[in-house]
């Protein structure tokens, strides 16, 4: 179980947690990129990356027997934050699609001036927690 912490008074923040309580086992996800899994990009599209990145996420997470529903913490760095903005309604529905509507994850989005492989335009690095049984 997830206890989302919203201290009161404070704006509700839109589509994350301010923060995230839960106990369980950790499972802590390197951070991902939009190639796939031969590790070749299939697009330099900024919303195809954000997909595949999330795709790799999921079966990463599938190999600890999580789910997405499992994700308490994501840290997100782009390489253009124009354009993660610009683009946010389809970024939106790639994550909907991967990830559901989980809108109880803490979240960090950082632009940065470039990620380790020259074609990547995003990366995602995830913390999830199996509860206990």
């Amino acid at each position: 179980m997830k206890q989302v912490l919203q201290p009161a008074g404070w704006a509700l923040p839109r589509g994350y947690a301010n923060g995230v309580a839960t106990e369980g086992r950790q499972v802590h996800v390197a951070g991902q990129i939009g190639w796939n899994a031969r590790c070749e990009f299939d697009s330099d599209d900024f919303v195809a990356q954000v997909r595949q990145a999330l795709s790799n996420v999921v079966a990463v997470l599938a190999e600890a027997g999580a789910r997405p529903e499992h994700i308490v913490r994501m840290t997100w760095y782009v390489t253009d934050k124009r354009e993660y903005l610009a683009r946010g309604k389809e970024v939106g529905a790639a994550y909907r699609e991967l990830i559901g509507r989980r809108y109880d994850v803490a979240m960090t989005a950082v632009q940065v001036s470039a990620l380790m492989e020259d074609r990547a335009q995003v990366e995602i690095e995830v913390t999830a927690v199996i509860p206990p049984a």
